[in-house]
């Protein structure tokens, strides 16, 4: 959901991702209007007939596989997927009840999304190993991926990624954390959850808060498909599960009991500006101050978990780089496959 529950995992301040967007909507230079992306493409069956959208373009090896960010679908990638498919395949899916998938039937913790997506692969044939490319919620779930998989994943790309420590920083950054900030959101997913389960009816007063607005970085098609998704109680109850999986720190705590050191794969982490926008009601010149130090420090120690990593500030640009500045994703993704065809090319005898 691009209007704020990336940001209500803890991007950076609970509200900050709506406060991103807002940043960077005055200078659009690009909007996602593939068809492909309004519909579904390939529903793969993981088993008991539970099958996620998968798409893919492309062709040839290493493929980048791309995971979006908390409650968002492949349209999301829409901007450089299909450059990068120019060069290789480039596959992008949606989880458990986001966009053309089925209904989640568990929690949408880190754990399962890491599983979901590694029997997606191989139930399709899409075989590794692969580039990961993470935003936000998916840099958290691919860190993971690549921890738990680590002969599957040839480079890693990291989009302003969401980290392990948020939940700590935010509890330092706001003592009454629990109380003053995380019980009113969880209540108004809760709540959003209970709408779409009576039906929002016409009204789109209605879906205030629980509907995302119309991106003007999208197509008119693809923000009326999202208004409709964003409707079905599938999408609220995931997206809900997918902001509790963060609430205590479960996703994190997962991935910093699971993860090591990537080795040597290439590895980008693209981390966006510091917010210069108006403080948000909770918050403090401190309390930002707290929380993005932890943004970039845990953006600096997530890039030095490889002998090859680095992270990379982007310039003019919100929560959303692929987005605000595709160019800077694209970019990244080229050099991880120039580092993967170098690592994989024969010397000479």
């Amino acid at each position: 959901m691009r209007a704020g529950l990336n940001c209500a995992l803890g991007a950076l301040a609970l509200c900050l991702a709506t406060q991103a967007f807002a940043q960077s909507a005055g200078s659009i230079t690009a909007r996602v209007e593939d068809p492909a992306y309004a519909h579904a493409q390939r529903r793969v069956d993981l088993g008991g007939g539970r099958k996620l959208n998968l798409y893919c373009i492309g062709s040839g090896a290493p493929v980048v596989v791309f995971e979006a960010g908390l409650g968002d679908d492949t349209s999301t990638w829409g901007l450089v997927q299909p450059a990068i498919a120019k060069r290789t395949t480039a596959c992008a899916y949606d989880r458990a009840g986001i966009g053309f998938s089925d209904p989640a039937t568990r929690p949408s913790s880190a754990s399962n999304i890491v599983d979901d997506l590694h029997h997606l692969l191989k139930k399709a044939g899409v075989k590794g190993p692969y580039v990961l490319v993470g935003h936000s919620y998916g840099g958290l779930t691919s860190a993971l991926y690549a921890s738990r998989y680590p002969k599957d994943v040839a480079a890693f790309v990291a989009v302003d990624p969401a980290n392990e420590r948020q939940v700590d920083a935010f509890r330092e950054a706001f003592p009454n954390y629990e109380a003053d900030l995380l019980a009113p959101a969880l209540a108004r997913k809760q709540d959003c959850v209970r709408k779409a389960e009576r039906g929002f009816g016409l009204d789109p007063a209605a879906g205030a808060g629980c509907v995302d607005k119309p991106d003007p970085r999208m197509g008119d098609a693809l923000n009326a498909i999202h208004a409709q998704i964003h409707r079905q109680p599938a999408y609220q109850r995931a997206a809900f599960s997918e902001f509790e999986s963060m609430r205590g720190g479960l996703s994190g705590s997962q991935l910093a009991s699971e993860i090591g050191s990537f080795g040597s794969i290439p590895l980008i982490v693209l981390t966006r500006p510091k917010d210069t926008v108006p403080l948000g009601p909770n918050e403090t010149a401190q309390s930002r101050a707290i929380l993005w130090a932890n943004w970039t420090t845990m953006h600096d120690k997530l890039a030095a978990r490889s002998t090859r990593g680095e992270n990379r500030q982007v310039a003019a640009t919100g929560h959303y780089i692929q987005l605000d500045q595709p160019g800077a994703v694209i970019d990244a993704i080229d050099t991880v496959l120039d580092a993967v065809a170098v690592s994989n090319t024969p010397e000479p005898k």
